[in-house]
């Protein structure tokens, strides 16, 4: 493994996106330091993190000891790529086994977490109980839901036999599985993978960071914050 001496800088929030890099590192064992990123204050539109993250979204890292020098990368899905490629772990160097993670990562990126985000929406924060998209994103989780548990019917992990960055990937969007009106019951595969996961020490460390935090945002009761995150537009 790549040995990394001087620590990665983590810019992050305790939510599902954010817990996939403080897993990874965590399950590393390698050096990285926390830079909040306070998504309710709106700490996401300061120009230094727009330089890292152009998107206005966490997570993102900083990498002191890159290719060539430091480097700095956003999306979660391209940090676990790097991350993998870099320590040689979670990631197989196989093509045919990193074909299976990659269609799980993507899987992931482009499905479960913008679906179970909506779902978490129209469930919970919406200022209207909209029944059509109530029923509309929590029928599509639990369609997800049903992906993953066919999934690992056959496979002990979602790419295949070896925990990789895709399990990473989904762990943190199937945690608030009551949140989107889903039943873990339902789905017993899935349910045998997520307390497998969630025991993992290195799991529990990276769901414990910043856990204060999160906790004192409560962006359940906070409107000043539920603005900020759901009524952005285009800036300049």
């Amino acid at each position: 493994m790549h040995a990394q001496n001087e620590p990665i800088e983590l810019f992050y929030w305790p939510t599902p996106n954010g817990w996939k890099i403080s897993i990874m590192l965590e399950e590393l064992g390698v050096p990285y330091e926390v830079r909040y990123v306070n998504i309710g204050a709106g700490d996401q539109f300061k120009p230094d993190f727009l330089a890292i993250a152009p998107n206005n979204r966490m997570p993102a890292i900083i990498d002191p000891e890159g290719p060539g020098g430091p480097i700095s990368v956003f999306e979660s899905g391209a940090i676990l790529q790097y991350l993998g490629r870099k320590f040689g772990q979670f990631y197989p160097s196989d093509e045919r086994a990193r074909v299976a993670v990659e269609e799980w990562l993507f899987w992931q990126v482009g499905g479960l977490g913008p679906m179970a985000g909506q779902a978490h929406h129209f469930r919970n924060y919406a200022p209207e109980k909209i029944a059509y998209g109530i029923d509309r994103y929590t029928n599509e989780v639990n369609r997800l839901y049903g992906v993953m548990n066919k999934r690992l019917q056959e496979n002990r992990y979602l790419g295949g036999a070896d925990y990789s960055i895709a399990d990473m990937a989904s762990l943190g969007w199937v945690k608030p599985y009551k949140d989107q009106g889903q039943d873990l019951e339902e789905f017993p595969n899935l349910k045998r993978w997520f307390e497998e996961l969630m025991a993992r020490p290195a799991v529990a460390r990276g769901l414990e960071v910043g856990k204060a935090e999160r906790e004192k945002l409560n962006l359940a009761a906070n409107k000043d914050a539920q603005a900020m995150l759901f009524g952005q537009r285009a800036r300049s």
